[in-house]
């Protein structure tokens, strides 16, 4: 009998760990929706290589936005409505992606569209990946819990995306796109961190590649153009 009771802490720290599993089964939804976000974005750099025509892009975004809204009251697309939180980002996502393509594919621009859409798909999803999983420096913002570990990530990784299509698409001092770079990335990273219920991914890629685009032209920088 002594044995018996002088093994029953045991028994009881060992049965602890069980519950480890419930709490990653709860941030789950939430990866699997960030690297689902991640993956689909990159469909833009798909269509500026195979020179899809504006109205390609267009509809296939009012479609798809369709898709996500009935999303919201039938379960079409069960995902959306499986991150324990109320957020439109899956609709803003796409209707973000089609005003891009409907503004710059006319101009010949794909590479401002492609630069808002990247920020939105890597910078926004990898900062949420980040911030879930590593984030342990916490702020509050408009009753919003965010990380200073997602935060630095979205800012990061959008300066580089910034550097490199703008590096290779834009003509200009050096000096010039750098700086251009990093104050887009603390642009992305501000955007990404005030906005409420999914609007980040409106705000973020629409806002940036709008902003991109003025201050290329206001430093009289030359863009590439593409389908002439």
């Amino acid at each position: 009998m002594t044995s018996n009771l002088n093994d029953l802490p045991m028994i009881r720290r060992r049965s602890t760990p069980t519950q480890h599993p419930t709490i990653v089964s709860e941030r789950d939804p939430e990866i699997a929706r960030k690297v689902v976000h991640i993956g689909t974005g990159n469909v833009i750099l798909l269509a500026w290589w195979l020179q899809f025509p504006t109205w390609v892009g267009v509809g296939a975004s009012i479609l798809f936005s369709i898709l996500t809204a009935m999303s919201y009251v039938w379960p079409i697309l069960p995902g959306i409505n499986g991150v324990g939180r109320r957020s439109w980002g899956t609709f803003f996502y796409a209707v973000s992606i089609g005003l891009l393509i409907a503004w710059f594919w006319p101009l010949g621009l794909p590479q401002f569209a492609a630069l808002g859409v990247l920020f939105m798909t890597w910078g926004d999803g990898l900062a949420g990946v980040i911030g879930k999983t590593w984030g342990t420096h916490r702020y509050q913002l408009w009753g919003m819990e965010k990380s200073w570990e997602g935060t630095a990530t979205m800012a990061g990784v959008s300066f580089v995306i910034a550097l490199a299509i703008l590096g290779l698409t834009v003509t200009g001092p050096w000096g010039s796109l750098l700086l251009l770079a990093l104050g887009l990335g603390l642009v992305a990273a501000g955007l990404e961190a005030f906005s409420k219920l999914g609007l980040d991914n409106l705000t973020v890629p629409l806002g940036c590649a709008a902003i991109a685009w003025a201050l290329v032209q206001g430093l009289q920088l030359t863009p590439v153009t593409y389908f002439g």
